[in-house]
């Protein structure tokens, strides 16, 4: 790891990759919000699809660059989390009966979690909009820092396992299978997508 104090100039390597991570993030943000406010859920399924599959990019992108260490030992205050309740609540009810899903919390050790992704992509935007505070106010390194921590311990993760979810919608509705159990939650995907507008499918 490189040492770092809060006046440690960034090269401009590491300012570039920072900017980039930043646009990626602050463009999944952005989409989130208009696809929980425009409550299209067949148009939505595609839509969220496309998003998390970019927002992993970035997380793969610092998976893979070096160890980023923050300035200081505590976390500057960024002031209070803004309120994603409302986001949470309409992505619930758009989604409906496919909110809830179940996955391997880790496949190394097998056990399956029962979630819902209203939950699950409120809590990623919670982590990203965190590090996005820090890189607006120039703390760029504790950005960095906290968006790869979270990345490896909580978002990239959620991620995943919400766009396999999501993939699921797609296959069962594409593919017509017949799951022995799923059958409700077959019908609601089936639904919430016949509803999409053609383009975006």
């Amino acid at each position: 790891m490189t040492d770092v104090t809060p006046h440690t100039p960034l090269d401009p390597e590491t300012e570039e990759f920072a900017e980039q991570i930043a646009d990626q993030v602050e463009s999944f943000l952005i989409a989130l919000r208009a696809i929980a406010a425009e409550g299209d859920g067949g148009r939505a399924i595609s839509l969220l699809l496309l998003e998390i599959s970019q927002v992993l990019l970035a997380g793969a992108r610092l998976g893979a660059q070096r160890d980023f260490t923050p300035a200081v030992e505590y976390q500057p205050d960024v002031g209070p989390e803004p309120d994603l309740d409302e986001m949470r609540l309409r992505l619930a009810d758009m989604l409906g009966q496919v909110d809830t899903y179940s996955y391997v919390f880790d496949p190394y050790v097998p056990g399956t979690v029962e979630s819902q992704l209203s939950d699950d992509l409120t809590s990623i935007a919670t982590d990203l909009e965190n590090g996005l505070r820090h890189y607006r106010l120039g703390n760029v390194h504790e950005a960095l820092w906290w968006w790869q921590f979270s990345y490896v311990s909580s978002w990239g993760n959620l991620a995943g396992v919400s766009l396999n979810a999501l993939l699921s919608v797609v296959a069962h509705d594409r593919l017509d299978a017949e799951v022995a159990g799923e059958e409700e939650q077959l019908a609601a995907a089936e639904e919430l997508l016949d509803g999409a507008d053609p383009a975006a499918r």
